[in-house]
């Protein structure tokens, strides 16, 4: 099975380190975002990026089972029933649409431990999907052997660490966590951090982790849930975002836009952070996620990713670092997974 390579060294970048006053709000959200009212920069740039090769892959969606699914064979873990459809059928349907490539796949708490559902889709559709598997941190270690189990038998790529997994008063960086933490840079697959209650509660344990283990890679997902500062702890939480560029092993996902703007699509709010985020960590370690399908109802899933396209236009961002955030970075981290057509 391949497994991760080092990416290249950062692409460009130009210096962009401007107050989030510089870019404006838009000011009409009823206002269609695509097209444009008048040709731009950027929309030619678009344009190149549109008629590349390179493919187009979604950093970050889930799927789950069907009520029928749920019934015959791949069970609802109790409590966690979802509340909108998840299935495999309207995923490939809404990825058809929006003209998107491949994706990870991310282990839904809905099955939370139980990954029959989404391995059952990755052996379906082999050269569409990636696994991204679930961490279990329970203290007898048998997480430990799960996520080996995963990996080396069903060909997940990626684990999700979820803090708010880990028993009661323990961190992900008791000896569990350092254990599972220290395998997935053994098996050569990244960890994803879900800061769901803020960066600041969690800053102190992804450092010691990335210090003791840098051959790790490390996935923040959603801007590691910083929203636009408003605040002097949202401004921490972003610089502290912004900080963990330090090391190379980090990669930020920009993915799940309606959980951190504080705007209706296409969350033109978010372009000051994009553009700190390129300029801090080069367009080459960030990666566009949907959130599928959570991101349905806040502004379809097209519409998702079309945003990132007005938001890149703000700035503006090159064709070039447009490729590597859409899909250029997942396929150089995921090397050999999404194969050209």
């Amino acid at each position: 099975m391949t497994r991760l390579s080092t990416p290249p060294l950062a692409v460009r970048v130009n210096p962009r380190r401007l107050p989030l006053s510089v870019f404006p709000h838009n000011s009409n959200p009823s206002i269609p975002f695509l097209p444009f009212s008048k040709k731009t920069h950027f929309q030619a740039s678009a344009a190149k990026m549109a008629s590349s090769s390179t493919k187009v892959i979604d950093s970050h969606l889930h799927v789950w089972a069907s009520p029928e699914e749920a019934a015959d064979k791949y069970p609802y873990f109790p409590g966690q029933e979802p509340t909108l459809p998840g299935h495999l059928q309207f995923l490939l349907q809404s990825m058809e649409e929006a003209n998107v490539d491949g994706a990870l796949i991310v282990q839904p708490i809905n099955h939370k431990f139980d990954h029959s559902l989404v391995t059952s889709v990755l052996k379906k559709h082999p050269s569409k999907f990636v696994g991204c598997c679930l961490a279990n941190p329970a203290e007898d270690g048998s997480g430990l052997k799960q996520l080996e189990h995963l990996v080396l038998k069903d060909g997940y790529r990626a684990v999700r660490f979820n803090p708010y997994l880990w028993p009661s008063g323990q961190q992900m960086t008791n000896e569990i966590g350092k254990a599972m933490f220290s395998k997935a840079g053994e098996l050569r697959v990244p960890v994803g951090f879900m800061c769901m209650k803020g960066l600041n509660l969690h800053i102190s344990e992804i450092e010691e982790l990335c210090t003791k283990f840098p051959s790790t890679v490390v996935l923040l997902d959603h801007l590691a849930f910083c929203k636009p500062p408003t605040n002097d702890e949202e401004n921490q939480a972003f610089s502290n975002l912004l900080k963990l560029s330090r090391f190379p092993q980090v990669y930020v996902k920009f993915s799940a836009l309606f959980r951190v703007s504080r705007k209706p699509p296409p969350y033109q709010d978010l372009a000051p952070l994009l553009s700190q985020l390129v300029s801090s960590y080069g367009a080459n370690r960030l990666m566009w996620g949907s959130d599928f399908p959570y991101v349905v109802p806040e502004s379809g899933y097209k519409g998702g990713k079309e945003s990132v396209s007005v938001i890149a236009g703000e700035i503006p961002l090159s064709s070039s670092e447009l490729e590597w955030i859409m899909g250029r970075t997942a396929l150089e981290l995921f090397k050999g997974q999404w194969l050209p057509s």
